[in-house]
């Protein structure tokens, strides 16, 4: 067999293949795993604050007693059991039943991001436009491109989404004859930024779309992990009609379970299990039973507690380390929750370029380009602060700091390095823009 390329296949594959393309903190994973490299990078949660002995219990016992449900075919749409489990849940972010959540439409998925595949295939075509924050998570960003749609960016600030600049965009797309589909949003302690959209802006953000007949996708896996007194009520828990809600459990229990759910529509379940049966069959029985179990039996809520605590301490050294060791001109976010930090660097760093010689500084972040669909992002970077201890936090920052002085240095004496030296802010544009400090 003779090729001009290194894959064979090229010329057999769908068209939509075309849109996938590698994540870049994927491809990091690798590297940043080494012991020697300080990991800013992923998102992990810190998995040894559960009650590890406790919970290996549970998990033996529901194979060595219950083995014959547990490992067993399911339904589509998830056992009942979990679902309602799942309703208890989603009743601490005020989203109950007064506001119309009921398990009768509940979708288990396998983790957060099947739901948000699941969303795409039932409501995206080729050349469909999605609106979503930019920066937003690679994930979605993902998702959407593989399903052949275009993301437009509305730009942020240090409140979040900005109307304003939703009302333009949807105005503009509709000049131009495109179709939005739909707003895909994180408005609680936001991937990648950290940012919690305001109440205020919550309720102008649902009037906008609501006006322009557009669905609203809201993520939230971060909402239960603030640190400075309850979030913003969900935008699910304002409108039932035309919101679609997104959670997981990977986030505040075990990720490696991969067990996340969808709130949709009454209209609309139906035609997500009939979606996920075409995908996965069924949802894996014993993670389900795994997460119900866990719910029914321990003391979930004070985890959630001990959660907060650990990554309150881990993002109080991160923006302590950040402020004492970041050279001028540095700027970052000041999250009330979640798992990340984003930061905009000073002029003329690239932070895609500047990338192999952090790596060999033994140092891992994920540059901002990944956050984009439109290739902005240079000048900023995402960095994680839930996985690595305090001290390690703060080695990782002074190893990035030097990094960084390195390159500003470089650039004094040779011009720009490693890179055009352009910087795309926020909103995906040259021209400067509100910087989320």
């Amino acid at each position: 067999m003779t090729g001009t390329t290194l894959d064979d296949y090229t010329d057999r594959y769908a068209r939509r293949v075309r849109g996938m393309t590698a994540s870049e903190i994927r491809a990091l994973f690798a590297v940043a795993s080494r012991p020697e490299v300080v990991s800013l990078a992923g998102g992990a949660p810190y998995i040894a604050a559960l009650p590890l002995d406790a919970v290996g219990e549970m998990l033996g016992r529901l194979g060595s007693e219950h083995g014959a449900t547990t490992l067993q075919y399911g339904i589509g749409q998830g056992t009942l059991e979990l679902r309602e489990r799942i309703c208890e849940v989603m009743t601490l972010s005020g989203i109950d039943a007064g506001c119309g959540a009921s398990p009768e439409d509940v979708v288990v998925t396998v983790g957060g991001q099947q739901a948000l595949d699941l969303v795409a295939r039932l409501f995206l075509d080729p050349g469909d436009v999605v609106l979503a924050e930019g920066p937003t998570y690679v994930g979605a960003l993902g998702v959407f491109q593989a399903a052949q749609a275009q993301v437009v960016h509305v730009p942020m600030d240090d409140e979040g989404l900005i109307p304003e600049a939703l009302e333009t965009a949807i105005a503009d797309l509709a000049r131009a004859g495109r179709r939005v589909k739909f707003l895909y949003t994180i408005p609680t302690y936001q991937n990648p930024t950290g940012v919690t959209l305001s109440e205020e802006r919550r309720e102008r953000v649902l009037d906008i779309c609501e006006r322009a007949g557009l669905l609203v996708v809201e993520d939230d896996p971060y909402g239960q992990l603030g640190f400075e007194g309850e979030a913003p009520a969900p935008l699910r828990a304002r409108r039932r009609d035309g919101v679609f809600y997104l959670s997981t459990f990977s986030k505040t229990f075990a990720p490696g379970l991969r067990v996340g759910w969808i709130l949709a529509p009454h209209a609309v379940r139906d035609k997500l299990v009939i979606a996920s049966e075409a995908q996965i069959l069924c949802p894996s029985g014993y993670a389900q039973a795994a997460v119900s179990t866990y719910l029914g039996t321990m003391p979930w809520r004070e985890q959630l507690k001990v959660y907060r605590e650990v990554y309150r301490e881990r993002r109080d050294a991160m923006l302590a380390a950040l402020a004492d060791l970041m050279p001028a001109d540095t700027t970052w976010t000041t999250p009330g929750g979640g798992l990340f930090v984003w930061a905009t660097l000073p002029d003329g760093l690239d932070s895609k370029a500047m990338m192999p010689r952090a790596i060999a500084a033994r140092v891992a972040y994920v540059p901002g380009t990944g956050f984009y669909a439109d290739g902005a992002g240079g000048g900023n970077m995402r960095l994680n602060f839930s996985f690595p201890p305090p001290e390690r936090i703060r080695e990782g920052v002074r190893r990035l700091a030097g990094v960084m002085e390195q390159d500003i240095a470089m650039r004094r004496v040779f011009g720009t390095v490693g890179g055009s030296g352009t910087r795309r802010r926020q909103g995906g544009s040259d021209a400067p823009g509100p910087d989320l400090a």
